[in-house]
Formats: C-alpha cells, structure tokens, sequence
C-alpha cells in the first residue's frame, strides 16, 4: 500500500503498547522548522539563540522572560502558539489524549482567548492521528473520505452531491475565475481548461495514491455512492480508535423514528437542524436543502452503551452551510457518543 500523506508527520511519532501515538523529539522540532518558526537572518540575537536551544532540546523549559525579550509581537505570538501547544502534548500520555483534552468543556471555559489552541494545530492533530487510523486500509475512497474531518470541502449539487477540497477550489477560483465545483469536475459541460479534478469512483480510485497530497480529487456522497459507504467505514474506525467500541453506520434516505432517541451532527449546521426536528420545530425547506446525508449508528455490543439509550439507533447527519461548504466537527462523534460510564 503507499505510504500516504507523509506531510502529517506520522513517521516522526512513535506508537505506545496501546496502539496510540505518543510525541518524539522530531515531532516537535518540526513545528520549530515551519516557515513561521524559522529566524530571519535579520531576526535578533534573543530570537535565533532561543530557536537554536529549542532545536537542540525541544522540551526545553522557556521562562516568559525569554519570550519577552524578543522583539516582533509576531514571534512572540507564534512561539507562544507553538510553546503552549508542545507543553499540551507532553502533558498527555499520547496524541488521542490530547485531543480529547480540547474538548473537555470545564476545562476549556476556565481558558483565556490566548490559552486556547489554534484550529490549525487541532486539525493537524486530526490528520496525523487519522493517518494512523487508517494505516492498513486497501481503500483509496477512504482515505479522500477522511480529508473531510480536516479539510473543509465545497458542495455541488448539479451531478449528484460532489465534495472538492474549499482551499483548491478558491485558488481555481481565482487563477481561472472557476468559482463552482461543477466547472472543477470531469464530466461538467465546460471548456477543455476548467476540467481539473476528477471524482473518485470504485474504478478509478486508485489515482488517488499518486495525488494523496494534492487534494485535488473530487468525492461523491450522494446516497448510493462508493464515497459516501467509504465515509461511513472512516466513521466506525474513527470511533472504534479512540473507544476500542465496534459500531455499524449506515447511509439513510431519511429518519422514520418518531421521536428518536439520540442524534449528533457532525458540523455546526447539521446539529443545529437535527436539534431543531427533534424538538419539532419549524424547518424551513431552504435549511432542510442544508442536509447532505443521514446516518444510522447501531453499536455492535448493547453494553457499550449507555443504558437509557437501550438498543435504539443513534442518528447522524452532515450538512452544508449557507457559503454551500462542510466543515465536519470529528470531535462531536467522540464527546456527544453515548457510551456507557464505566463502573
């Protein structure tokens, strides 16, 4: 199988008898070695011998005072982004933990603004951590499925429902004035120049393993795709990492259950209208448009879940926004499953 997105730095990191990512010395010189991180040649003396004392120990103790004496508010905004996230990962036992800690709402809310971790940092621990999750699968399709959890995807709903990595589409966008994900696909009814990216289907997904960095492939979620069956396999994996809980997702045209019983969203906008169904509000046909795919999470073993919940289905669902983008939320899978309280 390739060796997929290297760029996540999964081979800088070391894996614990758990089966978890634990940090390693290279793993943080290499956000000293950003663009970002790296001095000047006109940078101050304070700046090039603290980047040089990291590099030579990356878990070097910095007192504030060192920071202070740097002299461009920028960098001492950056290593003060960088300091606090490396002290982050050392405090937690491997990469999964860590993560979890960001989403830990008592501990979050006793946070100041600067104290809070950039979602660029958050979504490079998703990519990494999903790199290792999906370190023996076969299937192209679900590794593009998993570029959803941290990269934001634009919508087109012209062929189907097409998911096209934002960040590409924008710079299309403005290199060729291509602003919709229709005019980026192979198969749009467009000039020979706007066909740039291609939708991965069962037969041609093994293209993906020569462009896995690129992002420049388009996937298909619509109800009976390959794409949307591969997003579901990366769901029960994402879940059964973090828990060690086997589950079965489906895909669904629609929920009968009336009322049900649990549901997340897996982006701001889903879980705000599967909030507003449950407590049987007026939805407008413009936000149900919104909706982009619905889930049926069965847990495979009854006792992992919590007892109030029964044997009952939890319901999923992902969904565009008004600027027709998804922004998937991994985190909400992990802290709003009802897994049962261990005794």
């Amino acid at each position: 199988m390739p060796d997929f997105w290297q760029s996540s730095g999964i081979h800088l990191l070391a894996v614990n008898a758990d089966g978890q990512l634990t940090v390693t010395d290279d793993f943080l010189r290499a956000y000293l070695l950003r663009p970002e991180m790296r001095p000047l040649a006109e940078a101050s003396e304070a700046e090039k011998s603290l980047h040089h004392a990291l590099l030579n120990n990356p878990r070097l103790m910095v007192e504030q005072e060192r920071i202070d004496a740097l002299t461009e508010d920028v960098t001492r905004e950056n290593y003060g982004y960088v300091l606090r996230f490396r002290d982050l990962l050392l405090s937690h036992p491997s990469l999964e933990a860590c993560y979890l800690s960001l989403f830990n709402e008592d501990k979050q809310q006793n946070l100041s603004p600067d104290q809070l971790i950039p979602p660029l940092f958050v979504d490079q621990l998703v990519h990494v951590i999903l790199r290792h999750v999906l370190r023996d699968t076969q299937n192209p399709l679900e590794v593009r499925a998993a570029e959803l959890f941290f990269r934001t995807q634009k919508v087109s709903t012209e062929q189907g429902i097409l998911l096209a990595d934002e960040e590409l589409v924008e710079m299309r966008a403005t290199l060729g004035g291509y602003g919709a994900v229709s005019h980026l696909v192979v198969g749009a009814d467009m000039t020979s120049r706007s066909i740039e990216l291609d939708v991965l289907t069962t037969e041609n997904a093994a293209i993906y393993w020569g462009r896995h960095e690129k992002y420049d492939t388009v996937l298909n979620i619509s109800i009976d795709s390959s794409g949307l069956q591969a997003f579901c396999r990366v769901l029960e994996k994402w879940i059964n990492h973090f828990y060690g809980i086997a589950t079965r997702i489906s895909p669904l045209r629609a929920i009968k259950d009336e009322p049900w019983v649990w549901h997340i969203g897996l982006d701001m906008d889903s879980m705000q209208i599967l909030n507003d169904l449950y407590q049987r509000k007026n939805v407008s046909d413009r936000r149900l448009q919104q909706l982009l795919a619905l889930f049926k999470l069965e847990f495979l073993d009854v006792s992992m879940i919590d007892p109030s919940i029964g044997d009952k289905p939890v319901y999923l669902a992902i969904a565009m926004d008004n600027a027709q983008c998804v922004q998937i939320k991994p985190q909400n899978l992990l802290v709003n499953l009802p897994v049962a309280v261990a005794s």
